[in-house]
């Protein structure tokens, strides 16, 4: 929010939104700062800044204000309230994470999995690391104020919960929300893994760029979409599922294989990572996973660049369709896969601006990801923080607070 910017009267009215503009600058702001970029007065500055201090969610910079001493002139955000814990899990990774209340990561670890193991299995060692990094870190349960967990499928959005997960088995319909709050008081934010890679770009990469297209090319391919700066998931979480879209008949020459979604000739089922290993085995190759694929793909095996051209056409296709419907500025491309960025981004490219309008691709920026495999870990973080300190939250606990609560000078 720029400097002198006069908000709604819904806005100056909240104390919770007060606390946004605190969030939104990294040094803190002085009170005469916020009376400028809200339009509030002094006096209401000084009431609703009261109540954020009273809860601990506001601090003063001065060390001496805290001391009884004169108040601070500038007040930021009170990082170590408390803290947030972070699963982004993949088909056969996941990245687990301990957080502060800016989403700045203290501790984190990865590990292989096997999402076909099945819930149980996969939480318990997810809730295994988020008590090893609070023992470590100092922390109880009662301090973690909010937990983010991704999967590699469909989310119902409103209900947290995993819908026909076409790799996801035993997943169906499962509670994970339900799993942890025998343990931790707190909002469980659960979400499809591409839609927080796409908000982690977004939030940390692409923030001056209200339209972004995130893909993920690893066991499967799949799209998020940020629109107007906000997570786009359709009617019932289903949108941007790009890897389920059938090819025409006999697209690539061949007969249309089987997808895991049980479909035929589902993009996925050509150009996803589990699809190259099946056509490079079936080759003869030596290969028994996605990084062995690369491996081939690295070196120069004439099989391996061949399906990877192949993928390339095939990606490019489907991100072309995209282009054409949204029109966005960036399209981001993350995943194991991309790792192959010789053979991958030329052959998108070609395809993407080959079929696309003109005028939606005249400033299209088509870039690999910039955050290391990390994405989904930072983009959930950002959505959980979000949560703890919406508008409508935190005027409920300072609600509490509003009497006898004596306003700062």
């Amino acid at each position: 929010m720029p400097n002198g910017t006069v908000v709604s009267p819904w806005l100056r009215d909240s104390p919770g939104a007060l606390l946004g503009l605190f969030r939104a600058s990294t040094n803190g702001l002085t009170k005469s700062e916020a009376v400028r970029r809200s339009g509030l007065s002094r006096t209401a500055i000084n009431q609703r800044l009261s109540l954020l201090l009273a809860a601990r969610l506001l601090q003063p910079t001065d060390v001496g204000a805290r001391t009884g001493g004169r108040p601070a002139d500038r007040f930021h955000l009170n990082r170590d309230q408390g803290v947030i814990l972070i699963a982004d899990t993949g088909a056969t990774g996941m990245r687990v994470a301990l957080c502060d209340m800016v989403a700045a990561v203290l501790e984190e670890a990865y590990e292989r999995i096997d999402i076909t193991d099945g819930p149980a299995a996969v939480l318990s060692r997810v809730k295994r690391l988020f008590d090893e990094f609070l023992d470590r870190q100092g922390r109880t349960p009662s301090e973690v104020l909010g937990i983010g967990i991704d999967v590699p499928g469909p989310v119902d959005h409103d209900s947290g919960r995993v819908v026909s997960p076409p790799i996801m088995t035993g997943w169906h319909d499962f509670d994970i929300s339900a799993y942890f709050r025998p343990h931790y008081e707190c909002p469980v934010i659960v979400e499809k893994d591409v839609n927080a890679m796409a908000f982690g770009e977004h939030r940390l990469v692409h923030a001056d760029t209200s339209d972004i297209v995130f893909v993920k090319l690893g066991t499967g391919v799949g799209t998020g979409l940020v629109i107007d700066g906000e997570i786009y998931r359709g009617a019932d979480g289903a949108a941007g599922d790009v890897g389920h879209i059938p090819l025409e008949a006999n697209a690539t020459g061949t007969d249309a294989p089987v997808c895991r979604c049980g479909n035929l000739g589902c993009i996925e089922a050509y150009a996803g990572g589990w699809a190259l290993v099946r056509d490079l085995k079936a080759l003869g190759r030596p290969v028994d996973s996605i990084d062995d694929v690369i491996r081939e793909a690295l070196e120069g095996r004439q099989d391996a660049t061949r399906l990877m051209r192949q993928a390339a056409t095939i990606i490019g296709t489907a991100v072309s369709d995209l282009v054409n419907i949204l029109n966005p500025r960036t399209i981001v491309i993350g995943g194991q896969l991309a790792a192959v960025q010789e053979l991958l981004f030329a052959g998108v490219r070609e395809v993407v601006y080959r079929r696309s309008l003109p005028l939606a691709t005249r400033e299209l920026r088509i870039v690999p990801s910039a955050l290391d495999g990390r994405a989904g870990v930072h983009g959930l973080a950002r959505l959980v923080t979000d949560e703890v300190y919406s508008v409508e939250r935190i005027n409920r606990l300072v609600g509490t607070l509003s009497q006898g609560v004596t306003p700062v000078a």
